[in-house]
């Protein structure tokens, strides 16, 4: 008869391969870095002065390098920003907040080839540090 230590071992591999699944196919890998990388890459900067409630950078215009409209707050404070499509409409889409110093968010999504757009960028804060933010798309 097994001992209970052989038995719970055997019962834990066991259960392990339910969770988990087998290995029998590795999933193929897939370059996501370079895809960022290319997207980020082409990143354009945008700089306000202080004493402002904020402004429009752009217009830009969509191209093939980003799927979405990304922006970075490099600022120290934060930010609300919200993409204008401006040959359709002089008002924000939606509005996205970017905390200071923030990575790339996605403003908006799926955006089609050639459209053009601006950022606008929206805060109270900005009176007394300048604005500093990266546009990918």
């Amino acid at each position: 008869m097994a001992s209970p230590v052989a038995r719970l071992t055997a019962l834990t591999a066991a259960l392990s391969l339910l969770v988990l699944g087998s290995p029998a196919h590795a999933a193929p890998e897939t370059n996501l870095s370079g895809s960022y990388a290319t997207c980020y890459g082409g990143a354009v900067r945008s700089y306000f002065q202080t004493a402002g409630w904020g402004g429009d950078a752009g217009p830009y215009r969509t191209s093939t390098r980003c799927r979405d409209i990304n922006v970075r707050n490099a600022s120290e404070f934060g930010v609300e920003a919200c993409v204008i499509f401006v040959d359709k409409t002089d008002r924000c889409n939606y509005r996205t907040y970017l905390p200071s110093k923030s990575a790339f968010i996605t403003v908006a999504t799926n955006v089609r080839d050639g459209v053009r757009f601006q950022v606008r960028f929206e805060t109270l804060r900005y009176e007394y540090e300048p604005l500093v933010a990266y546009h990918a798309y």
